[in-house]
Formats: structure tokens, sequence, C-alpha cells
């Protein structure tokens, strides 16, 4: 799964919400990356995100289907990615990076994942993969 992107809860949003600016954009991502064996992974952390982001946005059917059938494989975040995100917000005390976001970006370092699918500009901002949405 090295090579799968990771997916950020911007994209399973956009990809779900239809009245989501990145809808149009995030569905015909989705059938491009569809086409490959290993089309996404996703964190611990992210999927806890992303549930809750569909939860509030289209409800709890949408949620619960998402989460029993449709969200990709999950990545667990170590307590060292934990560890290292704090740092990467320390480190970067001039940008507004979310916890879940350093983390993302921890996990993708350590497990040498280059391409992110987001719609979160804090991604691009970091600097240091391949982001695939915005």
């Amino acid at each position: 799964m090295k090579h799968a992107p990771l997916w950020d809860s911007s994209a399973v949003r956009a990809v779900l919400h239809e009245t989501d600016s990145n809808h149009g954009t995030a569905r015909a991502l989705l059938e491009r990356l569809a086409e490959k064996p290993h089309h996404a992974v996703i964190t611990n952390y992210l999927l806890v995100e992303a549930h809750a982001l569909v939860l509030r946005r289209l409800g709890r059917a949408v949620a619960r289907e998402w989460l029993e059938k449709a969200s990709p494989p999950v990545l667990q975040a170590t307590a060292r990615d934990e560890e290292r995100g704090r740092e990467i917000i320390a480190r970067h005390g001039d940008k507004s990076y979310s916890l879940c976001d350093a983390i993302s970006f921890a996990v993708m370092e350590a497990r040498a994942i280059r391409r992110v699918f987001t719609f979160d500009r804090h991604f691009r901002q970091y600097g240091r993969f391949e982001v695939i949405g915005v």
C-alpha cells in the first residue's frame, strides 16, 4: 500500500457531498484512482475526522454506510507519529495545521507515502507531498 495515496477527510467529504464545491473534481479523481489496485489508504485519525464530517453534513445513514462499506484501509498512527505531529506543529508555528494534519504528515513521511488526495491547502503548504485534488 506504499504507493496508494492517503485520503484526507476533505476528499472524503467532497466525494460524498454533492453540493461540495469540489464534488465534481473529487468524483473524477476517484474514478481515476479506483483503476489502480491499491487506490487509497486513510489514517485512524482521518477516519474519525471524515466520519464526523460526513455525519454532520450528510447524516447517520450515509456516515454509517461509508464507514462500513467504503472507507479505505486504515493505517494506525503510532505514538511516534503523534509525537512527530506535535513536533511539526511546534516547528511550523506560522501555519494553522491541525494535529490531525500534522499526524497525517508524520504517517506519510514514516511510510514513504508521497501522494495525498485532499482539498486541504495545508498539505500543499507543508510541501513534501504530491497533492491530488487542490
